[in-house]
């Protein structure tokens, strides 16, 4: 497995594309226990350590497999922002993806009311894996490959998706894989889709008051098993072999399930740390 170094020089043993940490906030209310299967670096060595007010989320964590899409633009057509776009401390920021000048958080806002994609009703403010070269990361079930984020949910109306494995190329399908649910009363759901063509299982996997730091790995092993780890709790999910002919990709963010024409109520997400490994 090839390793690959982050902002600053790291040995590993596996390989990590995405993500520099910093430590989150840690009053009394922060979550313990991450297993992270990837590189986490503390800006500047020190725990708490928060960015700079110019710094764009690009500064702090390696975005260069990401693209952003967000909750603008034409009906039906998202404005998606290039990870060459997003890299570095002057990169792309607005208000619906920043670093929060606090503590530095990677934060995405999906209001209620935004442009969404042709198969949503819902908003979203949210980024979808890529590959180094900028070509759309799309890689098969077999390996093992795991989505790593530590996390905290500020706001949230109804429901927000944080994390998702989605379908790619193999077939019609533009349904996930799996998406990992976080609801206003606290509760994580993981909903597993029962075939490329719908229908969804959910699984209650944990609880979380909002406003609280937690962390979860999402996980493919063997090509046949989903692993989801939810502060130090694991569970796993087979896959249908529905799926076998479908390649994925990882998405991560703030996007909102629930719809209105409110630009003030949504879901805002703020991340400590994203980091990807394939293997």
């Amino acid at each position: 497995m090839r390793i690959r170094p982050l902002l600053i020089p790291f040995a590993a043993t596996a390989a990590v594309i995405g993500g520099l940490a910093f430590a989150a906030p840690a009053p009394a209310s922060s979550s313990t226990g991450l297993h992270s299967t990837g590189v986490v670096a503390e800006r500047g060595g020190g725990a708490g350590t928060a960015a700079k007010a110019s710094s764009a989320p690009g500064g702090s964590f390696d975005l260069s497999v990401w693209e952003l899409q967000e909750p603008v633009g034409s009906p039906g057509s998202p404005t998606t922002i290039s990870s060459s776009r997003l890299q570095g401390a002057n990169g792309f920021q607005d208000s619906y993806f920043y670093t929060d000048t606090r503590d530095g958080a990677m934060t995405f806002w999906a209001p209620e009311k935004g442009v969404t994609t042709p198969n949503s009703h819902y908003a979203r403010s949210e980024l979808r894996e890529m590959n180094r070269d900028g070509s759309p990361a799309n890689w098969s079930l077999g390996g093992t490959h795991k989505l790593s984020a530590t996390l905290r949910v500020v706001s949230v109306t109804s429901s927000v998706c944080v994390g998702q494995i989605h379908l790619g190329t193999g077939g019609s399908s533009t349904k996930p894989l799996l998406e990992l649910y976080y609801h206003a009363n606290g509760d994580i759901v993981l909903g597993t889709e029962n075939s490329p063509s719908g229908g969804q299982t959910s699984h209650a996997v944990g609880h979380v008051p909002v406003g609280r730091t937690w962390s979860y790995t999402i996980g493919v092993s063997s090509g046949h098993t989903i692993d989801l780890t939810v502060d130090g709790s694991t569970t796993h999910y087979p896959i249908p072999s529905s799926f076998n002919s479908y390649r994925q990709y990882f998405k991560a963010g703030s996007y909102n399930q629930s719809s209105s024409n409110s630009t003030t109520k949504g879901a805002r997400v703020a991340f400590y740390k994203l980091t990807v490994a394939h293997g």
